[in-house]
């Protein structure tokens, strides 16, 4: 029975082979076969602005609809689309569409089957190195005449490794379309649309162009849509997350865009797919579906945009190409040098005396083997598991700065980051409306007061002067806590987390909150998180609302004691407007002064010139009340017609500036970029003035730095020819009013490489909107906002949990360091390599017998050696690293000077162990003694022939002297691991314990390999024995001089550097 059973698992062996060697061969031959499933399906939907679409019926779609709808009139916008607003499409026209246009759905990217992904992971020179040596092991496995105790402990080692490194790359990939996923969640299920004169609610899916739609307060807007009727007296949208303004916007169905090619947000007319309605009722019709909305176009462009590789992932797949391509003419020069041995090793092998083609081929097989060692002992088996550890730990040490890393190679990108490009709303400024100044007027002149917070939270003060007041200490600014309570549809909320939220209108709620800061005269015993606004809730009810509209751009409140039929109008609106309705003014001691025209100009110029432009670019909102008592019966409060006349004759109170502040860390963290060599571009979709002010604010443009040629609006990138935006991109530092395609596209021309012409820069994206995500993904580095939206954070491969810019800087410099870390470690391993390398090599050239197995390689390469090279990951970060400049894309991670090191280093480790296993045999007293000569003829030694301490031709055989090469050359490689704490600085003056994971590590190491020299069952597999004091004397004087040799190159590296400093200066 057990030849049968050793022959099954030799079988199941050969299938494991067959699949190892020729998973190539298999993809080639599925690869045409399923060629058509790995193209995008053809998209039947056509372009809304592409050939007339006719449809069944007669009724036809005109071509430049889609196009033209924001500058045509409703009536034409109908007529183009060929419906009637108050019956609809019929059910016949909705299907003729849908067959046209395609279901309302976001565009996606078929992806590929599990299984041929977890194959692509293997398309890699090293890998396939690797899967050779494991085949070839397998296969002498199989056919060796005398095979191992323990034949497949190496291919099993080698693709296990394989296998886990293939599972992590599918993991990664997974991961990486989850953005695509999350724009999905920003489609409404469900939508309200008129068809054959009825109502009906249906799947948003279910959309077509024509459509006529009915969307209220607190809808999110199912597609394109232009607005044909307002039913109610405004309308305002929240499309920050799509065009990155941080108000809410108004929609008016009269207003026409003067060309064509404006921009998203002032298409005033449009209300665009996935942004909500936050105030009023209106229909619109349906103008784009699916992939042609503009939120479509986003996921498009997700879909289309390829991963950027790391720096690091392009230098370690540069130098695994020329590795694979030197080991395969080593492997190949060592099999070849040892042809004319062929005939004595087969016959050594054999115990033949003759040679026939089986004894040479026998022998050619063994020295075939030894080339496969040979690839083994080159080969880093252990860098990938490095290098995955070492990001991994970054990770963690990110994680506790709130930068919570998605994709690992990221770590080490932002360590070559030079260019930050970040989104102004919610990343550089808090996207939460505050009121910034407060303006009341005075006998002499005005009062003007600055307000703290830049939060929806009610705490801060109001100060004059950098004094404390309150509505307690200036009868007007109660009044005006008064009108900012009242006069208002927002409310503020404190969550369970303690943080606060609005609800509402982004700058009402910010009135809301100056109410609470202000105070009111009387409200001191009142309880509750907003005690001031309760106050004044409970000492008024609401009797009228007169909406806001386009026309006369204010909205009013009309508030009475509980009980009684007339009370007071308070009113808010833009400062000129309702300025100039004014004909008094409330003086800060509740006097009331006459307001004449010569007073109106200069104040209204006074604001424009102090608050709505220049340093602070306010949103400013006058504040007023009507003195004379007013009837709630009054019939001009049912008429919109009559606002104006009922908001005319007023009393102005104060005026209110209001802006998304800064937060407060940004500017110190831009002014950390800076000394750290690394640009800081805002791209932002609000309008240029407030960009600029922002940019001024956080030291993006410095104070009186003029804007021209280093601030761009994204109508004039698109006009620009690209050797233009190659220039402008050099200087540029605010790009606003832009869309998502200019968004990625200026990443993109950021990351050209030189030699193509471009800037080669390494950029880093922040955002938190949908428009974002196409430049998160397109970015080296995508960075969202923990407060983000899901789409943002799927598409970036680095989150702020903290929404702290300051945390991208803390980053970089952990980005850094680890860069330092990796290019340690992997010297550590290199050289340790390369001395393996030499070892193998040498005794080949030599003629000696096998110093090292395979086995014994592996552990070394995976288990001894990689403990030290993780610890090395924990090396502190060098002094001043965030004062350097950050360090090109295309730099080498191995230049000449450090080859040089690597190969001196690698000689003296190979030459020692092989001395090593030559002391034993030649040298050592307790040995065999015999000469070198004879040690190199050992395929001749002939039965009988005896060496001292008794020993004969068995002793080539032995164990000893292997064990005591494999112990040397773990010696060498641990004192190697301690000169590895730093590049170029002496261990006097930055000694090893240091980083004292290293120590732990390395006596780590030295523990395990002594627990394996000491272990019964390690004789066999890793074919070891015990060794003496006496032989442990010798291997620590072979390896220690290791610490010398490096200490020199250490030495004439400070001086190259410091040559290369002087030379810089």
């Amino acid at each position: 029975m057990l030849p049968s059973c050793r022959r099954c698992k030799r079988l199941t062996w050969l299938a494991a082979l067959c699949c190892a060697m020729s998973f190539t061969a298999v993809e080639a031959l599925f690869k045409e076969p399923l060629r058509p499933m790995l193209m995008p399906k053809t998209v039947l939907t056509r372009s809304l602005g592409g050939a007339g679409s006719q449809l069944r019926g007669g009724a036809q779609v005109h071509p430049d609809m889609a196009a033209t709808a924001h500058t045509k009139t409703v009536q034409e916008v109908l007529e183009m689309c060929a419906v009637d607003p108050k019956v609809g499409l019929s059910e016949q026209e909705v299907l003729s569409r849908r067959e046209i246009f395609g279901l309302n759905k976001m565009p996606s990217k078929e992806r590929l089957p599990l299984w041929k992904r977890f194959v692509a992971q293997f398309d890699d020179k090293m890998v396939h190195i690797l899967l050779a040596a494991a085949g070839i092991s397998i296969f002498f496995s199989f056919f060796d005449a005398q095979p191992d105790e323990h034949p497949f402990v190496e291919p099993a080692v080698i693709l296990s490794i394989l296998i886990l490194n293939a599972c992590i790359g599918v993991w990664q990939e997974s991961n990486a379309e989850a953005a695509i996923d999350a724009l999905q969640s920003y489609n409404p299920d469900q939508a309200k649309v008129l068809r054959e004169g009825k109502t009906r609610i249906i799947d948003a899916a279910e959309l077509v162009p024509g459509d006529v739609v009915e969307v209220a307060v607190g809808d999110k807007v199912p597609a394109d849509m232009r607005v044909v009727e307002m039913q109610s007296t405004a309308l305002k949208v929240e499309q920050a997350a799509l065009t990155g303004e941080a108000a809410s916007v108004n929609k008016n169905p009269s207003f026409l865009s003067p060309a064509i090619d404006d921009e998203l947000a002032q298409k005033e007319n449009i209300m665009f797919a996935a942004t909500d309605l936050v105030y009023g009722k209106c229909q619109g019709v349906v103008i784009k579906t699916g992939s042609q909305t503009e939120i479509g176009k986003i996921a498009q462009a997700l879909t289309e945009t390829e991963d950027q590789e790391s720096p690091l992932k392009e230098k370690l797949d540069q130098f695994g190409e020329l590795l694979t391509d030197v080991i395969k003419w080593i492997c190949l020069a060592c099999w070849l040098v040892n042809v004319p041995q062929f005939s004595a090793k087969g016959l050594m092998l054999t115990g033949l005396r003759e040679v026939t083609w089986k004894v040479w081929l026998k022998g050619a097989m063994h020295f075939f083997k030894i080339a496969v060692v040979l690839a083994v002992a080159a080969i880093p088996e252990g860098l990938p598991a490095v290098v995955t550890t070492c990001l991994a730990l970054g990770t963690g040490r990110m994680a506790r700065r709130n930068a919570l890393v998605r994709h690992l190679p990221a770590v080490e990108t932002l360590g070559c980051t030079s260019i930050i490009c970040s989104d102004k709303t919610g990343t550089l400024t808090t996207n939460q409306m505050s009121v910034q100044r407060v303006l009341v007027m005075e006998k002499e002149g005005y009062m003007e007061l600055e307000v703290e917070g830049i939060t929806y939270a009610p705490t801060g003060r109001v100060l004059l002067k950098n004094k404390s007041v309150t509505a307690d200490d200036y009868s007007s600014l109660n009044e005006l806590s008064k009108i900012s309570s009242l006069c208002n549809q927002a409310g503020i909320v404190k969550t369970q987390t303690g943080t606060w939220e609005r609800i509402g209108e982004s700058t009402e709620a910010a009135l809301k909150v100056l109410t609470e800061k202000l105070g009111a005269q009387g409200a001191q015993g009142m309880q509750g998180d907003t005690p001031v606004n309760d106050y004044w809730s409970s000492k008024y009810v609401k009797l009228a609302t007169l909406e806001f509209n386009r026309e006369r751009k204010s909205m009013s409140v009309l508030v009475a004691s509980p009980g009684e039929d007339k009370g007071t109008l308070l009113v808010k609106g833009a400062t000129e407007m309702v300025v100039n309705r004014c004909s008094k003014v409330r003086l800060s001691d509740g006097s009331t002064a006459n307001l004449s025209p010569e007073d109106k100009k200069k104040l209204i110029k006074f604001v424009e010139d102090h608050y709505a432009s220049g340093h602070l670019a306010l949103r400013c909102l006058a504040h007023a009340v009507l003195d004379r008592k007013l009837s709630a019966s009054d019939p001009r409060l049912q008429d919109p017609s009559k606002f104006e006349e009922v908001e005319s004759d007023l009393t102005l109170v104060g005026l209110t500036g209001i802006l998304d502040p800064p937060r407060e860390e940004v500017k110190g963290a831009i002014q950390a970029c800076k000394r750290a060599g690394i640009r800081v571009m805002v791209i932002t979709g609000d309008n240029p003035k407030t960009a600029e002010t922002i940019c001024r604010m956080i030291g993006v443009l410095e104070e009186g730095e003029a804007a021209e040629g280093k601030s761009f609006t994204g109508k004039q990138w698109s006009a620009m020819s690209l050797e233009e935006k190659r220039k402008a991109i050099k200087t540029a530092k605010l790009f606003s009013r832009t869309e998502p395609i200019h968004k990625k596209d200026i990443v993109e021309l950021l990351q050209v490489p030189v030699e193509e012409g471009g800037p080669g820069e390494t950029a880093a994206m922040t955002g938190d909107g949908v428009n974002d995500a196409p430049a998160l993904k397109a970015a080296s580095i995508g960075v969202a906002m923990g407060s983000g939206t899901s789409v943002a954070q799927g598409a970036a491969k680095m989150v702020l949990a903290d929404d702290n810019f300051i945390s991208i800087v803390g980053a970089v410099e952990e980005g850094r360091a680890i860069y330092a870390n990796t290019k340690a470690f992997i010297r550590y391993l290199i050289s340790s390599n390369i001395g393996e390398v030499v070892c193998v090599f040498l005794s080949v050239l030599l003629g000696l017998p096998e110093v090292l197995s395979p086995v014994s390689l592996l552990w070394v390469n995976l288990v001894t050696d990689g403990l030290p090279a993780t610890a090395l990951s924990f090396n502190p970060a060098e002094p001043g690293i965030m004062s350097l400049p950050p360090r090109r894309r295309d730099e080498q991670l191995v230049d000449g000077w450090m080859l040089t090191r690597y190969l001196l280093t690698g000689i003296y480790v190979g030459v020692a162990t092989v001395w090593g296993y030559v002391w034993w045999m030649c040298v050592n007293a307790q040995g065999p003694r015999m000469s070198f000569r004879q040690l190199r003829g050992n395929m001749q030694c002939m039965p009988g022939t005896k060496f001292a301490n008794g020993y004969g031709c068995e002793v080539f055989h032995d164990k000893r002297p292997g064990t005591l090469a494999l112990s040397v050359l773990v010696t060498i490689e641990m004192f190697n691991a301690l000169n590895a704490v730093t590049e170029s600085k002496s261990l006097l003056s930055l000694p090893p314990w240091a980083n004292p994971w290293l120590i732990l590590a390395v006596a780590g190491s030295f523990i395990q390999h002594i627990l394996v020299l000491s272990w019964p069952a390690a004789e066999m597999i890793f074919h070891v024995k015990k060794l003496n004091r006496h032989e442990w004397n010798c291997v620590l004087l072979v390896s220690a001089p290791i610490i010398l040799l490096d200490e020199i190159m250490k030495f004439f590296t400070r001086l190259r550097d410091a040559r290369k400093l002087v030379v810089g200066h």
